[in-house]
């Protein structure tokens, strides 16, 4: 993670935002995006992360989450680590892949500039945690959230895009991962 940007209350929660390196588009299939919610499900009901927002895009994901054992950074650093290994070794052994010899060639190049990266890089290393303080701050970045997707062209109306929590604060039922609605 940079150092410029640290969790300071670590009780608290954040919006956060994380890319793949040089911004390629990964979350283009099915089983692409399953490994992202399943690795958020996991998070849920075993590493202590309370999941308020989310939105997973072809090439970042945003949440607005809260470690509630104290360590936001530990879980990040573990989601992504896990993530990492996950999509690789799924790009890799996937058939129907038109892209995979680029793409793992591009992990692997950044890779080779990082030097706390063994082999492939697949996030960007940087976060940008943003302490969410208020209701208002909270209400504008899951507002960012949601309309993501819209603001991209992807669809016109936030709960039409599949890899969102607006689907479960609007009237739709079809959310492919549960959140943490108080």
């Amino acid at each position: 993670m940079s150092r410029k940007y640290k969790f300071g209350e670590k009780t608290g929660a954040y919006f956060i935002s994380f890319a793949t390196v040089y911004w390629i588009d990964v979350f283009t299939r099915e089983e692409y995006f399953g490994n992202i919610i399943e690795s958020l499900d996991y998070c849920r009901k075993n590493k202590s992360m309370e999941l308020y927002g989310y939105c997973i895009m072809p090439s970042h994901i945003h949440l607005i989450f809260r470690s509630s054992n104290g360590d936001p950074s530990g879980l990040i650093r573990d989601f992504k680590g896990f993530t990492s290994r996950k999509m690789l070794k799924t790009i890799e052994e996937n058939p129907q892949e038109s892209r995979k010899e680029w793409m793992l060639w591009m992990f692997e190049r950044a890779g080779k500039k990082s030097s706390n990266v063994k082999f492939r890089q697949f996030w960007q290393q940087n976060n940008q945690p943003i302490e969410i303080w208020s209701l208002k701050v909270f209400e504008q970045k899951l507002k960012y959230i949601h309309n993501n997707p819209l603001e991209t062209g992807f669809v016109t109306n936030p709960v039409d895009w599949k890899y969102s929590s607006a689907r479960n604060y609007g009237d739709n039922d079809q959310t492919v991962l549960e959140i943490d609605i108080n």
